[in-house]
């Protein structure tokens, strides 16, 4: 019986993967494909291996769905390219890209010809068209205007222990490497925040916001500690 009731599985989900080839879609390996029947997909589209499409999920037309992705309940316009990453009650405009390795948690909505790179993390946010965030940034409870640029390492610090905040950066605005906002704030169109900084403050549009420490050096402190040893 057991063996029966797996066999009876593999072809209903083998009928599934039939269906949409039957409608335009390709496959890397149609014995790796999993996908649930409510799943609509639009013709031209590659799935590629171990990839799991569930739920209310809709794709669109000519994108291309990488090895390992995982798609719940969310919609994915036309010509998006997803590689290995992991996507939940959200949805992403046309022409973007999303990954490797990304992750879009519930009620995230990216635009049009978007970038969500490598170890980002959207939660509960919107990114306008031609947003990009390339690599090793967290977006939470934000709205990221059109066209900004979030470079790597930035942070939304959006939770102080009992409360989630919401920030906004508007149109066009560029936050710099490991820059920090702490939620609430605004960042104005087209303001520019020096890498390294932490936004505890509204900014202007059309404005440089730089905060960091002056830098200081100790000549010779390190032998005097002793505290690297010397290679024999």
């Amino acid at each position: 019986m057991f063996l029966e009731e797996i066999e009876k599985k593999r072809a209903a989900r083998l009928a599934v993967i039939e269906k949409h080839v039957k409608n335009g879609v390709r496959f890397v390996d149609e014995f790796q494909a999993y996908i649930d029947d409510s799943v609509v997909i639009g013709k031209g589209t590659l799935i590629g291996p171990c990839v799991t499409l569930e739920g209310e999920t809709v794709i669109g037309e000519d994108c291309f769905i990488g090895q390992n992705t995982v798609i719940t309940n969310s919609k994915i316009d036309d010509r998006v390219e997803i590689k290995s990453s992991v996507i939940t009650d959200s949805s992403v405009g046309s022409g973007t890209k999303v990954g490797p390795f990304a992750y879009l948690r519930p009620n995230s909505h990216v635009g049009k010809d978007c970038k969500v790179g490598d170890f980002v993390e959207v939660k509960n946010s919107t990114m306008g068209d031609g947003a990009k965030a390339s690599h090793l940034t967290y977006i939470g409870d934000s709205d990221v205007g059109s066209n900004v640029n979030l470079g790597c390492g930035v942070v939304f610090v959006n939770y102080d222990g009992t409360k989630k905040y919401r920030s906004v950066v508007e149109d066009g605005a560029f936050i710099g490497c490991n820059s920090n906002l702490v939620s609430p704030v605004k960042v104005g169109k087209g303001a520019y925040i020096a890498a390294g900084s932490t936004v505890t403050e509204d900014v202007e549009e059309d404005t440089l916001f730089i905060a960091r420490s002056r830098g200081a050096k100790k000549h010779g402190w390190v032998s005097a500690k002793g505290i690297l040893k010397k290679k024999k």
